[in-house]
């Protein structure tokens, strides 16, 4: 089995790849995470990549426990003077450490805000299969970053394109980017998805929007 950190570097290697062909006005493209830009989402993993346990308790402490303030404070941090510095500064970092660099939350971090950026912008990548698949997994039974196991709690989740079979209940059928992407809250993938359980999905993305 591939150590998770290294599945990490390559897919970080392919991200910079891609962002190293934007032009100016493209960095200022929106994403399918809220408000930020893809300068945002890339200095956002930049930050999360140099973040110790250490230094994460102190800054969500200092932002009084808001995720938002607490993220939005790193990133600017991190963000460099162009969006050439922060591309360079995120090239040069490491695997996401939170809470440990073979932890399947960091590489599930850094693939869905990479498929953030790209699907707006219609670029293609399939990520690590071996590494998708135990994002896959991490999310359907644990609430981290994001609240994915809670989301689709009481729902059956069937990748059409690996082997992976998650839950009971009404059932939602896909490709496994994209059933990652949904457990990350990403209704924009809603359209790839089917089944009986798609339905009651879309209703908990709306309420928990």
């Amino acid at each position: 089995m591939t150590r998770l950190s290294e599945i990490q570097e390559r897919e970080r290697s392919a991200l910079v790849d891609d962002l190293s062909a934007l032009t100016p006005e493209q960095w200022r493209s929106p994403t399918l995470c809220g408000s930020w830009d893809v300068e945002d989402v890339v200095a956002h993993l930049g930050a999360a990549s140099t973040l110790s346990m250490w230094g994460w308790v102190r800054s969500i402490v200092g932002a009084r426990f808001d995720a938002d303030v607490h993220n939005q404070r790193r990133l600017e941090e991190f963000r460099g003077a162009t969006p050439a510095v922060t591309l360079e500064r995120f090239a040069g970092t490491g695997p996401i450490g939170l809470p440990g660099k073979e932890s399947p939350a960091g590489l599930g971090e850094l693939i869905v805000h990479a498929e953030d950026i790209r699907r707006p912008m219609g670029l293609r990548r399939e990520p690590d299969a071996e590494g998708l698949s135990a994002v896959a997994r991490f999310f359907a039974t644990k609430d981290f970053a994001v609240n994915s196991r809670s989301l689709v709690k009481g729902l059956r989740l069937v990748a059409t394109d690996a082997d992976f079979r998650s839950g009971s209940g009404p059932e939602i059928e896909g490709p496994l980017l994209s059933l990652v992407m949904a457990m990350a809250g990403r209704s924009a993938v809603l359209g790839d998805l089917h089944g009986d359980g798609v339905p009651e999905l879309s209703r908990r993305m709306a309420g928990a929007g």
